[in-house]
C-alpha cells in the first residue's frame, strides 16, 4: 500500500502512515520507511528512526533492523527536526546537537518539583517528529540512569521562561490540579504593536471553546510598541498572543497570530516572567521571577 501523506492542522509535522504488503513483509523498517516515503532516502530514513520519528502500531520504534510483517501499521513524522541535526548516527551525534542547544537554567530544585528558565528555541517536551534533545529530555538524562520528570506546563518553542516540572508522579498530579484550577500565579512580558490604551485592563474571549480571561498591564511605550504584562487567570494554548492579538496588539513577532510591521525582533517577544504555585508537599506558596533574557532586553533598549 502506497504511503497517505497527512497535512495536520496547528503546524504538527507532516506525517505518512502506511500498512505493511505481503510483498514488504520481512523487510527493515528503515527499509520500509526508504521505500514508502517520497523523497526519503536510507540514510535519512535511518536518522529519522533514531530521533524517533517512526510509529510501529502506534508505539514510537527506535530500532533500525526491526523487522516488520504484514498487516503492522507504520507512522512516520516528518519535520524540522532532521534539518537541524548532525547528519551523522549514533551518541557521537547526538551530543554534539545536545551540546549545540541554547542553555536553560535550573531556578529551583527539590526532591518533588524543579523549575527551569527556559531559553526561546528549545522545544519543552517531545514532539511526534523526535523525542531527543528538548527541554524535558535534557532534564531527565542529566543523571545515569536518567531521571524521571514530568511536565506540568508548557511554553512554545520561541517563548522564554519559567516552567515546572514534577519530579514524582505524586507531586506531578497535585501540581497539574492546581494549574487545572487556575489555582497559580502566571505572568508573562510582551512587547505588543501599537500604543495599548491604558484603558485595556481585562480581556475576556473564549479559546477553543473555554473560558478565557487575561490581565493586562502597559508597563511602557515605545516607538510603534508597547511593552505590557499579561496575567492569565485561565491557562489556554496560545492564550496571550491570541488575545493581544484580538486586541488589535498582537505581539511582535508573532508570525502565527500577527503580521510583519516595521519592528522586527530577533525572535518573538513574549517571555513567561512570573511564576507562583503552591509546593505539592510542603504547601508553601513559593514565587519565582525572570527578568527579560539579553536578546530581547538589548532589542527593547533599540526602541
Amino acid at each position: 500500500m502506497a504511503g497517505e501523506l497527512t497535512q495536520p492542522s496547528r503546524g504538527i509535522a507532516e506525517r505518512v502512515q502506511f500498512e505493511v504488503s505481503s510483498e514488504d513483509g520481512g523487510l527493515r523498517l528503515d527499509q520500509l520507511i526508504a521505500k514508502h516515503v517520497p523523497g526519503l532516502s536510507r540514510r535519512k530514513a535511518r536518522l529519522l528512526i533514531e530521533l524517533g520519528g517512526a510509529f510501529v502500531d502506534c508505539a514510537r520504534v527506535k530500532v533500525l533492523g526491526r523487522k516488520l510483517w504484514p498487516g503492522q501499521k507504520i507512522e512516520v513524522h516528518l519535520g524540522g527536526a532532521i534539518g537541524r541535526v548532525s547528519p551523522g548516527l549514533g551518541a557521537a551525534a547526538l551530543q554534539r546537537d545536545g551540546e549545540g542547544l541554547p542553555h536553560h537554567g535550573i531556578v529551583h530544585e527539590d526532591a518533588h518539583v524543579v523549575v527551569v528558565d527556559k531559553p526561546s528555541g528549545l522545544l519543552t517536551t517531545p514532539m511526534p517528529e523526535s523525542d531527543r534533545n528538548n527541554l524535558l529530555d535534557l532534564l531527565e538524562r542529566r543523571t545515569e540512569p536518567p531521571t524521571r520528570a514530568w511536565p506540568v506546563n508548557r511554553l512554545d518553542t520561541e517563548t522564554s521562561g519559567l516552567l515546572v516540572f514534577g519530579k514524582t508522579e505524586l507531586a506531578t498530579r497535585a501540581l497539574s490540579e492546581r494549574f487545572r484550577t487556575h489555582d497559580v500565579d502566571r505572568q508573562y512580558l510582551a512587547v505588543v504593536h501599537g500604543a495599548v490604551p491604558a484603558s485595556l485592563r481585562r480581556i475576556e474571549e473564549p479559546i477553543d471553546g473555554q473560558p478565557a480571561a487575561s490581565e493586562v498591564a502597559v508597563l511602557q511605550p515605545a516607538a510603534g510598541a508597547t511593552v505590557v504584562r499579561v496575567r492569565t487567570e485561565t491557562g489556554r494554548t496560545h492564550q496571550v498572543r491570541i488575545h493581544m492579538a484580538g486586541a488589535g496588539h498582537s505581539v511582535c513577532g508573532d508570525r502565527r497570530y500577527g503580521e510583519r510591521g516595521a519592528l522586527e525582533p530577533p525572535r518573538m517577544a513574549l517571555h513567561a516572567t512570573r511564576l507562583g504555585f503552591v509546593h505539592p508537599e510542603n504547601g508553601e506558596r513559593m514565587v519565582f521571577e525572570s527578568r527579560w533574557p539579553a536578546d530581547l532586553s538589548a532589542w527593547i533598549a533599540g526602541l
